[in-house]
Order: C-alpha cells, then structure tokens, then sequence
C-alpha cells in the first residue's frame, strides 16, 4: 500500500494469508520444541522416581537385617551368660557353638568386655599378620572406641553383681547394603545424564537438518524470482516513458534479496571466515539500518575497541544478526525509543565485548528462558526464527557466545555477543 504523502517510501505489507501460515509455522515449532522438552524432563522424573523407590526399599532391607544381626549379637551375649554362669555338670559347648558360628557367618564383628573393663575375647575383627601383642591390643581399643559410637552395648549378666558388655559394629554385608543405594543413585544419574546427552545430540541433529533444509529451499525458491526481478529492472530501464528512479529503487531492492538469498545459502554450509574490522562493520550497519527502520528511533554507537582490533568472522552472516536483534529491539519499542550499541575489550581477557540495548518492554524471567527457542516471539507476525537464528550463527559459525545480558520490564533489554579477539597474522 502506497502512502499519499510523496516522501514517504512505499512500505511492503504482508497478506493476511502469510501472516496466518507464518504463525502456523511458529506454533509447529514452538509445539515441537515443547514436546521434547516435555520427553527430556519425562525421562528425568522417571529416573528420579525410580531412584527415590530404591531408595527407600534398600533403606527398609538395610533395617531388618541390622535387627537381626542386632538380635544374633544378643543371642551371643546370652550364650555367654549360660555358658558362665550353667553348673560345672551341665554340657552348653554345642549350643554356644552354634551360637557363635551364626555371628561368625554374618561376620558381625563383637568385642567382649569384661566387668573390670578389660576387652576380651573378641569377634570378626581383622588383624595384620605378624603383629605383636601390644599392637593387637591397640588395633581391638580403635575397634572398640569405633563400637560404642555404632550401637549400644548388650548387656551381659554373670550373676553376684557382675556384669560385662559386648559392643559389636554392622557387617560387611551390611555396611555394603547400607552404601548400594547411593552407588545405584549415582549410576541411574549417570545413566540419566549419558541420556540426556545422546537426547540432546540427537535432537540438534534434527534440528540442524531442519534449518539446513529450509535455508537451502528459501534460497533456491527465491532465485527465480530474482532472476526474473532482474530481467524487469532492465526492461525498465530500457524503456524511456519509464522513469529511471523506479528501475534504480527496485535495483536496490533486489540487492537487498540477493543478499539475504546468500545469507540462507550459507546456513549448513561451512561459511568463510575472514579477519574483519569489528568495529567498522558495526558502525556501517548500525547506519544502513537506522535509515531504513522508524525515523523515531535513534542508534547510537559507543565504540571502544583499538582501531586495529580484528575479529574472525563471516560479515554476510553478523551483519545478519546485528539486524535480527537490532529489529526485535525496534518491535520491542514499537518504533520508538534508542539502542545503544557497545563495542569493548575486556582486560586480559582475548575477547570482544558487543553489548545491543534497547529502551523497550523489556522480559521477564519466563521469556527470557524462551526468547531463543524456535518459534517463540512475542509478536503476531514472524516466524520467531530471527533470534534461534542469530544464536546458532554466533555460536556454530563463530564460536562466540549470544545471550541476553540483562532486561526488566517496562525498562529495556541488552543483549550480549562475545567473539574471540585472537588476530590471526597472515603468512
């Protein structure tokens, strides 16, 4: 639609059809984004349930067999009180026997201790081979000083007064049990987490074939019209009732086409790298683009890099994303406001700082998490592809990092680029 008023350029507007599919579009791979994620997070509480469940079910094995040995030591201790305190005609050998050879099979180590506090005899408890009397003496101390911090002692009655004790400690078997549940944790994490890598990996994979098919098909569909676009400017300016400014405009445009045909070509392809005055590509897009955007915002550029301060990089392809953040800055203002564009070094740091502010709506935390997903957008038109897009050329094609910085609500968002700073020197 052409305005009346003559100054203004004419300004192409979609059809409500492609409005309508576009947002299809972004609801597709907002669904699709979504649905995976629901699996990656499925697949965690799953293991986590099941982690939990083992838990507290080998918790439960771990109480019934620490009562039992707890009753075995206590069989053992009365064995002792039969034995000392049965008439000298009475025969308790064999029972004392089979009493001692069930601690004996559980392994449970006992020490028993006397009325006048003297150790002896003792349980299950290891010693060194070879050892003098004075160290084995000193090794059942350390056992015992560990019992009386594991369980309380079981008494032992020998009559007139006299009493001993046994302390005793959990089993092998036991103390195994006790530990598995938080060995089988770490494995089912592990597990969990191998899966979350090879969910990941594969869901990029596709995600990469996507993008990669639909820039290549944007690019090829866009040629023949180009073609054609090109042929319609030179017929224009071969004819002279035509005027010569119209050929020059639609010229300009299908530049502008060409440009972005390149720019999809690129995508899945492993794009050339070049060293690059950052600084100077960034001024003179800033300045392109503030011409063809609303005349209500104002750029402007604080650069304070060196002069001589390269980068590695792709300029068909930044310059791509400075346009995308640029214009999601210039939706979020809705035409009016600033954007402020920073260029700086970091000290002893090999990097490049590029810092794009805007003085919009600003996001919450929720969209924050979401505004580089595929399809996500907080406007009615768009695919919501613009940023996703920026994010994988800074990060895949540069090896950069693009992340939101800061934002707040009704005050403005800042976005932030890093790319590497190393000066590659010809040969």
């Amino acid at each position: 639609m052409i305005s009346e008023s003559p100054k203004e350029k004419p300004r192409f507007r979609l059809h409500p059809v492609a409005i309508l599919n576009s947002q299809r579009l972004r609801r597709s791979l907002m669904d699709t984004y979504d649905q995976k994620s629901f699996y990656k997070y499925g697949i965690g509480v799953i293991l986590l349930i099941l982690s939990i469940g083992s838990l507290f079910y080998t918790d439960k094995l771990v109480e019934e067999l620490e009562e039992r040995e707890e009753r075995e030591v206590q069989l053992y201790a009365e064995g002792l009180r039969y034995v000392v305190n049965s008439p000298l005609d009475e025969n308790f050998n064999v029972i004392y026997q089979v009493i001692e050879d069930a601690v004996n099979f559980y392994q449970i180590p006992a020490i028993y201790v006397d009325e006048n506090n003297i150790p002896n005899p003792n349980k299950n408890i290891k010693f060194p081979d070879k050892i003098s009397r004075q160290e084995r003496e000193r090794i059942i101390r350390e056992r015992l000083e560990e019992m009386k911090l594991e369980h309380p002692p079981i008494p032992v009655e020998l009559g007139k007064g006299r009493a001993g004790k046994i302390y005793y400690s959990n089993s092998f078997l036991l103390t195994q049990l006790r530990y598995y549940p938080f060995l089988q944790l770490s494995v089912m994490l592990l597990i969990g987490y191998l899966a979350y890598l090879a969910f990941s990996s594969a869901r990029k994979a596709e995600q990469n074939r996507v993008w990669v098919g639909l820039a290549k098909e944007t690019a090829h569909q866009l040629g023949t019209p180009l073609s054609s676009l090109m042929a319609w400017v030179e017929y224009f300016r071969s004819d002279p009732a035509i005027d010569p400014s119209i050929a020059e405009e639609i010229e300009k445009d299908v530049i502008r086409l060409e440009m972005i045909t390149t720019r999809f070509s690129n995508i899945g392809s492993v794009p050339t790298l070049r060293q690059e005055p950052i600084a100077a590509i960034v001024t003179n897009f800033v300045n392109y683009l503030e011409k063809r955007v609303s005349s209500k915002v104002r750029f402007e550029v604080h650069n304070q890099l060196a002069e001589e301060q390269t980068a590695l990089l792709n300029k068909n392809l930044f310059e791509w994303v400075i346009e995308n953040i640029c214009k999601n800055a210039v939706d979020a203002m809705s035409g009016v406001g600033e954007i402020h564009v920073t260029l700086q070094a970091p000290p002893r740091a090999r990097e490049i700082w590029i810092d794009i502010a805007d003085t919009g709506k600003g996001m919450n935390k929720a969209q924050i998490s979401k505004i580089f997903n595929p399809g996500f957008s907080t406007k009615k038109r768009g695919w919501g592809l613009g940023l996703t897009l920026a994010k994988r050329i800074i990060e895949n094609y540069h090896s950069g990092k693009l992340f939101v910085k800061s934002s707040e609500v009704g005050k403005g968002t800042t976005f932030r680029i890093i790319l590497n700073a190393d000066i590659v020197e010809e040969a």
